[in-house]
């Protein structure tokens, strides 16, 4: 199985230091929902992994965070692919759960969903917290500019990160190869 997990705000779409609060807040960065449909159409299966801080704060409830990712699996069904798994740690910073990235909960949920082994999967992230959740699971940590992406290239990353512009230069990346593999 071609695996691939993608954090959701500042990869998928926009991120906002308010928080995206409902479906008309959730918009797609440009070329990420093709980026996604493209990877899926060429036998990739993409799993999304969130935290969403915002259900604990209080800001949206659970039917409006399950309308924003309904309307993601939409807008991708629209391009001809599919959205794999999307798990999300609904914690607060302070709860002490272990499934909020850093903490690699929601990456083994994803990984005994599928049966996988994480080893060198590739899991996409703006923030320091996903690249830290990818090293705790030896996958591979992919930090794309989008989002958080540029204040987090400015510190410390993991040994081995790899840097993108954005998630439709990871698609192609993925795919590129992929068919090099194949050929």
């Amino acid at each position: 199985m071609k695996l691939l997990i993608l954090d959701r705000d500042g990869v998928i779409n926009q991120d906002s230091d308010a928080y995206i609060k409902s479906v008309d807040e959730w918009v797609p960065i440009p070329g990420s929902i093709e980026a996604i449909a493209q990877l899926s159409k060429a036998g990739w299966t993409v799993a999304v992994a969130t935290n969403q801080s915002g259900i604990a704060r209080g800001y949206y409830d659970l039917a409006t965070l399950d309308a924003m990712h309904a309307r993601l699996r939409e807008l991708v069904a629209e391009q001809g692919g599919e959205v794999g798994l999307v798990v999300y740690c609904p914690h607060g910073p302070d709860a002490g759960c272990d499934c909020r990235k850093p903490k690699p909960g929601m990456l083994k949920t994803i990984a005994r969903h599928y049966a996988a082994d994480l080893r060198g999967v590739w899991f996409v992230g703006d923030s320091k917290g996903d690249l830290e959740a990818a090293v705790a699971v030896d996958s591979q940590p992919v930090l794309v500019m989008t989002g958080k992406g540029q204040k987090t290239r400015s510190g410390a990353l993991p040994e081995g990160t790899l840097v993108f512009d954005d998630l439709a230069a990871v698609a192609a990346e993925l795919i590129h190869n992929s068919a090099l593999l194949n050929s």
